[in-house]
Formats: structure tokens, C-alpha cells, sequence
């Protein structure tokens, strides 16, 4: 179950706000996520504000700002959009006004110098971040590091991409949307119109339908949801409307 709790930057975290995994040995060590400083020994603050999450299940603790810009960590799942190439690198863009991601060019499921996808500027790749640090430009990655597969990573042809704030994006991505993010957009979507979506951490959406329409439809019912803060009903109610005369 994960909780929240409004936050500022500078504020010392008591001990009370922490998650409180399962005991035993196998307990998980404490994960610090995005918007959140460790000061040794053992004094943990925000760097932004925002709503404080926690999540006692996998004793993770992290900040979420809907208002800020995006801070790559490792692990996320985003959506880029390629803004030039180099030699070796495609150099993406994850939100405004930050820095650019790396994106190996061999870093593609059976990718060699000979079969690498070629990416034109303004294409978008559903990628992995391998590396976030804040003293160099993030890197992203397009296969599983152990396996060498795409496993559903790559590049993304044809569709939309939609914004939405990073809370969004994180209640969409959680394992069981309507009980843990009391989202259900997308899955009364999914009973009305045939689509593919990829969700980034960054708060992006990319909608690919059988129309135009439907891709419009999907994509304005996930932002409407999000823009006006729909409860479970409402957003059954808006997606019935969006979808006549589809």
C-alpha cells in the first residue's frame, strides 16, 4: 500500500514517515527514490517539494512533484524523443529544459554496426534508464542487461504522444492500477477500443489505435483523468462519453 504525505525541501524525514518493511533477515533495504537526499549518518531530506510516498511493500520511499521536471533514476521505464545523433550515441530528450540522455546506438536487440536502427530527430524510442547521476548526462538503454532482448523496449512507429504530470504516470504503471492508483481509465478503454500504449516515468504517453480518433480518444481520456483528478466512477463516465460515435 503505498501512502503520501506533503513535503519541503530541507525538512528532516522522521523516522515515523519511513516505510516499515516485513521483518525477518530478508528484509529489503531502504530504497531512496527520486526528490530525496541522504545526509549521513542518517538524516534523509527533500530536494523538492512535494507529496512524500511510501511504499511499505518494497520499502521504498521517494518524492513526487506533479509541477516539476522530470528526474532520471535508474531503472525507469521512459518515453524519448531522439533529438540529434553522433558517432555512437542517439542524444534524447526526456522533458524541457534538461539535459540530454544518451542512447548507445548498438543498444538495440541484435544491434550491430551494420543492422543498428537508424533514428531520425523527432523519433520516439520506449526506453530503460541505465545510468542517472547527477554529476552526468543520463544514459538510456533499449534491451535487458542480462538478456540482450528488446522485451518490449525499441523504437515506437507511428501513434501519439500525450503528456501528463508524473503522478499520472506513476498510478498508471503501478501492478494493480485501480486498487493502488484508483485508476481504471484504461482499462474501460480497453473494452471499448483496440489499442497499444507505452507509459514513461517522465510523463509521457505514447497511444497508437486502429484510427486517429480512437489514438485522440485514449489519449485525451487519460489526461482528462489526470487534469481534473477523476474518482473511479467519473472516469468510467467520461470514457463512455468519449467514445461515442467512434
Amino acid at each position: 500500500m503505498t501512502t503520501t504525505t506533503f513535503v519541503l525541501p530541507g525538512e528532516d524525514i522522521p523516522s515515523s514517515l519511513l516505510p516499515t518493511p516485513s521483518t525477518g533477515s530478508s528484509a529489503a533495504p531502504l530504497k531512496l527514490g527520486p526528490g530525496l537526499a541522504h545526509i549521513p549518518p542518517d538524516t534523509i531530506t527533500p530536494v523538492v517539494a512535494g507529496n512524500l510516498c511510501t511504499d511499505a511493500r518494497k520499502n521504498a520511499i521517494w518524492v513526487e512533484n506533479p509541477g516539476g521536471r522530470y528526474i532520471p533514476a535508474a531503472s525507469d521505464l521512459v518515453i524519448a524523443t531522439v533529438h540529434h545523433s553522433s558517432m555512437d550515441f542517439y542524444h534524447c530528450t526526456l522533458s524541457p529544459f534538461s539535459s540530454l540522455a544518451q542512447l548507445p546506438q548498438l543498444s538495440f536487440e541484435g544491434a550491430t554496426k551494420k543492422t543498428r536502427p537508424i533514428l531520425a530527430p523527432g523519433a520516439v524510442v520506449y526506453a530503460r534508464v541505465s545510468l542517472a547521476n547527477k554529476h552526468m548526462d543520463p544514459e538510456i538503454e533499449c534491451v535487458h542487461p542480462s538478456t540482450g532482448k528488446s522485451e518490449g523496449l525499441g523504437e515506437l512507429k507511428g501513434g501519439m504522444v500525450f503528456d501528463i504530470s508524473l503522478s499520472m504516470a506513476r498510478r498508471l504503471m503501478m501492478p494493480r492500477p485501480r486498487e493502488q492508483g484508483r485508476v481504471v481509465v484504461l482499462e474501460e478503454l480497453a473494452e471499448r477500443i483496440p489499442f497499444e500504449i507505452a507509459v514513461g516515468r517522465n510523463g509521457k504517453v505514447w497511444v497508437d489505435s486502429e484510427s486517429v480518433r480512437g489514438t485522440l480518444a485514449v489519449g485525451r481520456a487519460i489526461q482528462e483523468t489526470d487534469r481534473r483528478g477523476l474518482g473511479v466512477d467519473e472516469q468510467v463516465k467520461l470514457v463512455k462519453n468519449l467514445v461515442k460515435g467512434l
